[in-house]
């Protein structure tokens, strides 16, 4: 399953940030939601297919825990969006150098020239 549809809903969002943290077992997850615990578990029935989440029995209890691996898709995509301007970074040098000239040039124009002064 493609884990974008599996993130669209808030409350798996949020689990995915409570999975975050540490590892959980349904019991608790539901704790802090106001849905029934059946509800989260179906939730997280939905993020353990989207390969986001590791499910583990534990004697009677699941505990689930986050699998950062399953969110290399969502990576791959915010970076390919990122559209900040790429330059290199001698741009920046030859900028640098540019301010420095103008601040030292506009010093001078309104420095008084001491030897009018005396004159």
């Amino acid at each position: 399953m493609d884990p974008f549809p599996a993130i669209a809903d808030p409350v798996r969002r949020d689990l995915l940030r409570a999975l975050a943290r540490e590892p959980a077992r349904v019991v608790d997850l539901a704790a802090a939601h106001p849905i029934s615990r059946p509800a989260v578990s179906k939730h997280l029935r939905v993020l353990v297919d989207a390969g986001l989440v590791r499910a583990e029995t534990h004697g009677r209890e699941r505990h689930y825990a986050l699998l950062a691996d399953g969110l290399e898709p969502m990576r791959d995509l915010l970076r390919d969006l990122d559209l900040r301007p790429r330059f290199e970074e001698s741009v920046l040098d030859g900028l640098d150098l540019e301010v420095r000239r103008t601040v030292r040039d506009h010093r001078e124009a309104t420095t008084p020239d001491p030897m009018e002064e005396t004159a």
